[in-house]
């Protein structure tokens, strides 16, 4: 990779792929995760496959390299690096019991559980999808119900290329080697989230630090752990009720930081010690959509009863900033709500709440570019992520259909696609490589 280009990353401000590696990465490793998907959102967390050109079309006979049928139910993102893809899913055991407990009863959504489950990491060929290694860390009834579309597997596992780490919550966090032996575990006890609805937050890496975020109805808090030894550097408790969104990593002025949106805060920690350096109100109920950097600017969102988005500079930012300059804009219309955003380039794009509507805003302003656009051919709700490569936007629901578009500044169609599958996990993109984790299959989408 050009020295140009690391510059252009790092002015951004964005979240440097190689920072999960020790101090001393070159720029071979730089272009090495840059052409892999080793976390949530991607090797930027912000969606963007920078080096990539994934196929436009596809269905069921066109442009499958392989679809392997997955144990278990799992909304799990994949991920990807080197010549491997890692998911995590939650597959039932033993005979359907009548259940003896719904934990969150009266509760529409929510429904109780019947079976034992397995706790399993996977690990399969990108060439051909065989199964190279399949860990069950662990079984066991969970203790609560969960949201009717949900997965008792939903939080996304990441890799520094060294070791593997899947966070199944209240099942506990685990560090692997990419052989799939168990390297340390950590059991953070039992979340009680809001009505039932299950667990989600994906642990996030930076350096040696792994951050955990444990935001529930009974005790919240954020964890960070060295990721070699699992040792647990420090434990912040958090004023909040359950939240879904994963922590974002941000290097702010040469020093990184930590934040997290949620119902009552936007905060942001020291990743070295946990103390908490800035606060934010203004997001509403049922915070899910995780929180996205740009141009030494924070931009969190979410919506449920109702609907709010903030765009926060870093710039002098200390204390509580609610209602002061460092706010420099918030909406209350249009907002995501499952779903994170994208930010390509100099374009903000997210699905208002979970509809088929996409929204394009200058990041720098909130202010909308152009007016929001139906995605046509969607019948369902969209719970995963837009993801972003080679000039174009994919967005997939929970239907099977996925609408390419062009990222320019008409974001005409190109491809409407569908396969026979559900789909909430967010999709991942490497090289020439679209991967689908649908509900009973994982897909691997290139050209043929």
């Amino acid at each position: 990779m050009e020295m140009k280009q690391l510059s252009r990353i790092a002015s951004l401000g964005c979240l440097l792929a190689f920072a999960t590696f020790a101090e001393g990465a070159d720029a071979n490793s730089a272009t090495h995760l840059l052409r892999s998907w080793p976390q949530w959102r991607g090797p930027l967390a912000d969606g963007v496959a920078p080096q990539s050109n994934p196929p436009v079309d596809w269905n069921e006979k066109k442009n499958i390299r392989w679809k392997i049928a997955l144990p278990g139910k799992g909304h799990s993102s994949p991920i990807v690096f080197g010549d491997r893809v890692y998911v995590m899913t939650a597959a039932p055991v033993g005979e359907p019991q009548k259940p003896v407990f719904d934990s969150a009863p009266g509760v529409h959504d929510s429904v109780p559980v019947t079976q034992r489950h397995q706790y399993i990491v996977m690990a399969l060929s990108r060439s051909d999808g065989r199964v190279l290694w399949k860990k069950v860390v662990r079984e066991e009834w969970p203790h609560e119900g969960g949201h009717e579309t949900g997965s008792p597997a939903s939080s996304s596992p990441t890799t520094d290329g060294v070791m593997l780490y899947a966070f199944f919550g209240s099942r506990g966090l685990y560090c692997l080697d990419l052989d799939g032996a168990v390297k340390w575990q950590k059991e953070l006890g039992k979340m009680q989230t809001l009505h039932a609805h299950g667990e989600g937050s994906s642990p996030v890496l930076y350096r040696d630090t792994l951050i955990v975020n444990w935001d529930h109805e009974a005790g919240s808090s954020i964890y960070a752990f060295n990721k070699r030894t699992g040792q647990q550097l420090w434990k912040v408790a958090r004023d909040e009720k359950t939240s879904w969104s994963t922590p974002l990593v941000v290097e702010h002025g040469g020093k990184p930081q930590v934040i997290v949106s949620a119902t009552k805060r936007v905060r942001s920690y020291d990743l070295a010690t946990g103390a908490q350096l800035w606060e934010c109100a203004g997001l509403t109920d049922n915070v899910v959509s995780s929180p996205v950097h740009w141009n030494g600017m924070i931009i969190a969102g979410n919506s449920y009863y109702s609907q709010a988005m903030l765009g926060i500079r870093l710039a002098g930012a200390k204390g509580d900033l609610t209602g002061t300059t460092n706010v420099a804009w918030t909406l209350n219309r249009l907002t995501p709500y499952v779903s994170s955003p994208l930010l390509y380039d100099d374009t903000l794009y997210h699905l208002r709440h979970n509809q088929n509507i996409l929204v394009r805003l200058d990041p720098a302003t909130g202010n909308p570019r152009g007016e929001p656009l139906r995605l046509e051919g969607i019948r369902d709700f969209i719970f995963a992520s837009p993801v972003g490569a080679a000039g174009r936007i994919y967005i997939t629901a929970r239907d099977g259909t996925t609408v390419v578009v062009r990222h320019d500044s008409e974001n005409g169609t190109l491809a409407v696609n569908h396969l026979e599958d559900s789909f909430s996990a967010s999709p991942a993109i490497v090289d020439r490589d679209l991967y689908l984790r649908g509900e009973r299959f994982l897909y691997c989408i290139a050209e043929r």
